[in-house]
């Protein structure tokens, strides 16, 4: 048998191996109403059709805690996924530290976990697909005194403790701050919280104490930057009177955007977040090597560039191309 004949049937062997994978896949977000949640849900489905039409068979299971503070919730589901033994486990970590037991407890079960989002104290995970977000919160941090000119006094309200990507951020903005000896950070140790009903009510809680002292705000997520705009809407300190740059893309973040309540939104990229997340963890079941760390990329939209069609892929993914609402 000549070497050509040798290199076709390895060919067709290699092929019919591959059409004959098949797995179960586990998507665990921090919660599942918010719309970047919904974006990074469609780049998972996006992922699976993508395999599929390789002959990949991809059965893949969506399901997280409704509220981004449950985090017993989550760990919850995270062992529910370990006893049923699906293929792998996609997780949005709510606390860097409290599921890093239940993802070594899946890892000892032989079931790989690739983390995504937010990052876990810990080793166990196969691969860290995110936003750079030391980045995103420095990107943030240079655009807020670009736009108050290098003086003036800032509120940092940071999101919640233990969730690492946006606290990231925080710390990203921070060490941006340093370059601007005339920029005051007057408050930045109070958290909104997952609700949008906290968020409100640390947004005028901050504004109470401050008053007309405040001169632009650095919110870290989608939650804090909505309700930062309605609180200085209610105060009648919108439309730019106090400068807002806020992290990610929801409808009403954009709507904020476009009628100029919110300066600038750092924006990541929740579609080929989900994406990438699902086609690594597949090639690591199918015994390839995978990159420990994958940068989904990070840039900022303002009412400037946010016709351009690089920012509105962005600020209104293709949610309604992959799910069914």
């Amino acid at each position: 048998m000549n070497s050509r004949v040798l290199a076709v049937l390895a060919a067709l062997c290699a092929f019919a191996a591959h059409a004959a994978d098949s797995f179960s896949i586990a998507v665990i977000p921090k919660g599942t109403t918010h719309e970047f949640w919904k974006s990074i849900h469609a780049g998972a489905v996006k992922a699976q059709r993508e395999l599929e039409g390789q002959g990949v068979k991809v059965r893949l299971f969506w399901k997280g805690p409704d509220r981004e503070d449950d985090r017993d919730k989550q760990i919850q589901v995270v062992e529910n996924f370990t006893a049923r033994k699906v293929s792998g486990i996609v997780l949005a970590p709510l606390d860097s530290q409290a599921l890093v037991s239940p993802v070594l407890s899946a890892k000892q079960s032989g079931i790989p976990v690739l983390v995504m989002d937010s990052d876990l104290k810990s080793d166990a995970q196969i691969s860290f697909v995110a936003t750079d977000n030391f980045l995103g919160g420095q990107l943030g941090g240079e655009h807020l005194a670009k736009l108050l000119g290098g003086k003036g006094n800032v509120i940092l309200l940071r999101y919640q403790v233990g969730s690492a990507s946006t606290e990231a951020r925080e710390l990203g903005f921070l060490d941006a701050m340093k370059k601007f000896p005339d920029i005051k950070v007057i408050s930045s140790n109070q958290y909104a919280g997952a609700t949008h009903e906290l968020a409100y009510q640390a947004a005028q809680n901050l504004l109470n104490r401050f008053g007309t002292q405040v001169n632009g705000v650095f919110c870290p997520n989608e939650t804090v930057t909505v309700m930062v705009g309605k609180a200085l809407r209610d105060r009648g300190l919108a439309a730019g009177k106090v400068k807002v740059v806020g992290f990610d893309s929801g409808s009403q973040s954009v709507q904020d955007l476009k009628a100029g309540d919110v300066q600038a939104l750092v924006v990541q990229n929740p579609v080929k977040m989900g994406y990438l997340s699902v086609i690594t963890l597949v090639q690591q079941l199918q015994g390839k090597k995978v990159e420990k760390r994958i940068d989904t990329g990070v840039s900022v939209a303002t009412k400037d560039n946010m016709d351009e069609p690089a920012t509105q892929e962005l600020l209104n993914p293709p949610i309604k191309q992959y799910l069914n609402e």
